[in-house]
């Protein structure tokens, strides 16, 4: 008589549960666009949700702490002019959140700590180079202000935010939709799936594709789920991936090991109400006090539930095995030295004491002068195409006084900022 072996694994009894109905958000209308994102961004401040938006597009951005009812009035993330396709938080940076649009645009946006008063309608930087709609952005793991964006005309942008630069455009790659881009651990590599059914591996900075023609996959795990996309969420600190179904009702998960058979199903989640997207919190969000693994944020028609993933314990102590050091919000390396070819793996942080999320860090966008750039090249202009009549002088009395009313822009803007925090103060101080 034979006896069935069990394989030994400590995420083996992982198991989820729904918060509370008073830690839920209720109230959001979640964005019913046609699109495979996930529909919703999370870290250690924020959680944001893309959402529905008359006049353009618009996310809404909640603290993490402020669950309950959402006020109908409060303030969104609008400035698209085209419904928000996707959106994503910088690992380096909690107050920086990228979005993607059908108006081909990407913006960057600076959150504040506070609840703002209004609507905030002005990004740090736009960044155009897309000639269709852009329904992917992905920041880079380990290089500061490294964004990549993909569109639905094939193109695969990587911008540097700081300087508001398309670094590299890898065109000729794909021959039809792309379906989703994924960063290696260190930045080095990126994968992409495509309509035309092949997944290829990318070296973006020889802009050449690596690796596409896998002739047998090492394993095949069948889904009995429904027509909907499977949204996957790999955590490489425990190896666990997990998939999502979009319009499904559950989250199924499986340990990936090294040795044959290779992916392990653990459990699923299951819950009546169907996911209309999913948030996924970076591990330095998680409380290890409670042994918590992961946390998903999965969205309603109307609100927002999120979802623990926890390893029961007896121990109260920090459990060494559940939590090695994870990637922290220290870049690794800077913009143009990824771009030279250099790699570097993430910054490591410890747990043991929890983690605090840094104050807000402005982003700050340096723009190289166009002015002195170099003509394209290309015909001369005859004179017959010139103004004669505009000389130099008159030309730099223009640009004086584009400076001089940039700066009374700016002024403005900092006394606006100035009340709103003083406002906020107040208010504050009624609660």
């Amino acid at each position: 008589m034979s006896r069935r072996v069990v394989r030994q694994s400590k995420f083996r009894h992982v198991f989820g549960h729904p918060v509370k109905a008073d830690q839920m958000y209720e109230d959001i209308r979640v964005s019913k666009v046609t699109c495979d994102s996930s529909f919703c961004a999370v870290n250690p401040k924020f959680v944001a949700i893309i959402v529905e938006s008359g006049g353009g597009g618009a996310f809404m951005v909640l603290p993490l702490a402020k669950t309950g009812r959402v006020d109908k009035n409060h303030p969104l993330v609008t400035g698209h002019t085209a419904p928000v396709l996707d959106i994503d938080w910088c690992p380096h940076n909690d107050n920086v959140i990228a979005s993607a649009s059908e108006d081909t645009t990407v913006m960057v946006w600076q959150i504040p700590d506070y609840v703002p008063m209004r609507n905030i309608t002005e990004p740090v930087v736009t960044l155009e180079g897309h000639s269709k709609r852009v329904s992917i952005i992905s920041w880079h793991p380990t290089a500061r202000n490294v964004l990549l964006s993909a569109g639905c005309d094939n193109l695969v942008i990587l911008w540097n935010v700081g300087t508001g630069e398309m670094l590299l455009a890898l065109d000729d790659m794909h021959t039809d939709l792309i379906y989703n881009v994924g960063w290696n651990r260190n930045g080095s590599l990126l994968v992409t799936t495509c309509k035309d059914k092949k997944v290829r591996i990318i070296d973006p900075r020889k802009q050449q594709v690596v690796a596409n023609n896998f002739e047998e996959p090492i394993a095949l795990q069948e889904m009995d789920t429904s027509n909907g996309v499977l949204l996957p969420f790999y955590d490489a600190d425990s190896s666990i991936v997990y998939l999502c179904g979009k319009g499904d009702s559950s989250i199924r998960y499986f340990e990936i090991t090294d040795e044959a058979p290779y992916v392990h199903y653990l459990n699923t989640y299951s819950s009546k109400e169907p996911q209309r997207g999913m948030g996924f919190m970076p591990k330095r969000g998680l409380d290890v006090s409670k042994c918590e693994i992961a946390r998903f944020f999965k969205l309603h028609e109307r609100k927002c539930e999120p979802i623990v993933m926890t390893v029961p314990r007896k121990s109260d102590l920090f459990q060494d095995d559940l939590y090695p050091d994870t990637p922290g919000p220290e870049p690794a390396l800077e913009a143009d030295e990824w771009l030279s070819g250099k790699d570097a793996e993430p910054i490591l942080i410890s747990l043991r004491d929890g983690y605090v999320p840094i104050k807000n860090r402005e982003l700050k966008v340096v723009k190289k002068n166009i002015l002195d750039n170099k003509p394209p090249p290309g015909p001369r202009r005859t004179h017959s195409t010139c103004d004669p009549n505009v000389s130099r002088p008159a030309l730099e009395e223009v640009l004086e006084e584009i400076r001089a009313l940039k700066e009374t822009v700016q002024a403005h803007e900092k006394r606006i900022s100035d009340l709103e925090n003083k406002l906020c103060q107040f208010t504050n101080g009624t609660d």
